[in-house]
C-alpha cells in the first residue's frame, strides 16, 4: 500500500470539500440547534496551530455575518490570562466555547474545554476523531468531515474546517435573523458553485508555484502578509511553510509589516501577499510596488482582478471574501509541500521528538 503524502491530501481537497458540503446537515443541524436552544451572545473559539488560524477566520465571520461578539484564542493564553466575560454582564449560557482539534488530542484545547464545562459554560468540540480525548470533556461533539490525515502537517483538514465553520456561520446568522432564508440559500448556491471549481484552484496554485519555485525555495526568509479576514490565512501560510519547507517564515498583518520589519528587506527574501476583498486592497497594491524596489521576490495572491506578472497568482476562480480563505491557503500548501519535495525534505517525518503538545492517539 502506498504511503500517504501531504501532496496527496492536498490534491484530494476538491473531492473532500464537495463531499463535506453534500453532508452539511451532519454538522450544521446540531450546531443550529444550540443557537435555537440557547441565548448565545458570544462565541469563543479555541485551537492551536491550524485550528487556531481557522479560529481567527471563524471569529471574523461570526462578528461580520451574525453580529455576535466572537474571539479566537490560544487555549493556554486564555486559561492563564483571560476570562469568558470581563464585564460580568453575560450569563454562562450566553457564552459558547468551541474547541477545534482535528486529532482531538491537543492538550491545551482539551484543558480549556474541560475547565469551561466544569464552570457551567456550554461547550462544543469540532473534531475528526469521534473517539478522541477531547470528546470526553465537552457537552457536544460535532464531526469534522475531513477524514484522518496520517501525515503531521494538516492541509485537507484546514480547508474542510474553514468550510464547516462558514456553513455554521450562515446557519447561526439565519437563526439570529441577520440573514434571511433566501439569503442563506443564495450563499449555499454560491458555495456549491465555488467548490465545483476547486480543481482549477489546485491546478492554478501548483502552476504558480512551479514557475516561481527556484527563487522561493532559495530564500533566506519568507514573509506572509494578510489583512482583514485573511490575517488568519497569513498565519496559516506561515505555519505550513515553517512545518514543511522549514525556512524561517513570519506572518504579519500587512500594515504592521511596514512598521519596522521592512528595515530587514533584502533581495534574497520572499514576500507572499494575500490580496483580499477588504478595505486595504488598494494599500496592498501600493505595498507590492514599494516592496519590489527592494526585492524582486514579491508575489501577490488574490481572487481580485489586478495587473500581474509571472510572480503573481490571480485566480480565475472568484469567490466572496468569506469563501476566499478556503482557496487562498492552497498556494502556501504548494510552497510548503512541493518546496519540501524539491529540497529533499521528508514531510512525513517530524524532527521534533518531544511530546509536549498532543496526547498519544489511541
Amino acid at each position: 500500500m502506498e504511503k500517504p503524502t501531504v501532496l496527496g491530501y492536498m490534491k484530494d481537497q476538491p473531492r473532500a470539500l464537495r463531499e463535506t458540503f453534500r453532508r452539511r446537515a451532519e454538522f450544521v443541524d446540531p450546531f443550529r440547534q444550540l443557537f435555537e436552544q440557547l441565548p448565545i451572545k458570544k462565541v469563543l473559539f479555541f485551537g492551536s496551530g491550524t485550528s487556531y488560524n481557522a479560529s481567527q477566520i471563524a471569529a471574523y465571520e461570526f462578528k461580520q455575518l451574525c453580529g455576535l461578539e466572537a474571539q479566537g484564542h490560544y487555549p493556554t493564553v486564555f486559561a492563564h490570562y483571560e476570562k469568558a466575560d470581563w464585564t460580568g454582564l453575560l450569563k454562562k449560557e450566553e457564552i459558547l466555547f468551541v474547541g477545534i482539534s482535528q486529532s482531538g488530542t491537543s492538550i491545551s484545547t482539551i484543558e480549556v474545554m474541560e475547565k469551561a464545562r466544569s464552570e457551567g459554560y456550554p461547550t462544543v468540540a469540532l473534531t475528526e476523531n469521534l473517539d478522541s480525548e477531547i470528546t470526553h470533556h465537552v457537552d457536544h461533539v460535532i464531526h469534522l468531515l475531513c477524514g484522518k490525515e496520517e501525515t503531521p502537517p494538516e492541509t485537507r483538514g484546514y480547508t474542510v474546517t474553514l468550510l464547516q465553520l462558514y456553513l455554521w456561520t450562515l446557519s447561526a446568522a439565519e437563526v439570529r435573523g441577520k440573514l434571511t432564508e433566501k439569503e442563506v440559500e443564495q450563499a449555499l448556491a454560491e458555495t456549491e458553485a465555488f467548490l465545483n471549481q476547486f480543481d482549477q484552484v489546485i491546478a492554478e496554485s501548483e502552476a504558480w508555484y512551479d514557475r516561481n519555485a527556484t527563487t522561493i525555495v532559495n530564500s533566506d526568509r519568507i514573509y506572509v502578509l494578510g489583512y482583514g479576514i485573511d490575517y488568519g490565512s497569513a498565519l496559516e501560510g506561515m505555519l505550513k511553510i515553517g512545518e514543511m519547507l522549514r525556512l524561517p517564515t513570519i506572518g504579519y498583518e500587512i500594515e504592521e509589516y511596514s512598521h519596522g520589519p521592512t528595515m530587514a528587506i533584502s533581495p534574497k527574501q520572499t514576500i507572499l501577499m494575500l490580496g483580499s476583498d477588504e478595505a486595504e486592497w488598494n494599500r496592498c497594491l501600493q505595498f507590492r510596488d514599494a516592496f519590489r524596489r527592494y526585492t524582486e521576490r514579491v508575489h501577490l495572491i488574490t481572487v481580485k482582478e489586478a495587473q500581474a506578472d509571472h510572480r503573481d497568482l490571480v485566480f480565475s476562480v472568484k469567490a466572496n471574501k468569506h469563501l476566499a480563505p478556503i482557496m487562498l491557503t492552497v498556494p502556501f500548501q504548494f510552497v510548503a509541500a512541493k518546496g519540501a519535495q524539491d529540497t529533499n525534505i521528508d514531510t512525513n517525518e517530524n524532527p521534533f521528538k518531544e511530546e509536549l503538545a498532543h496526547l498519544p492517539e489511541a
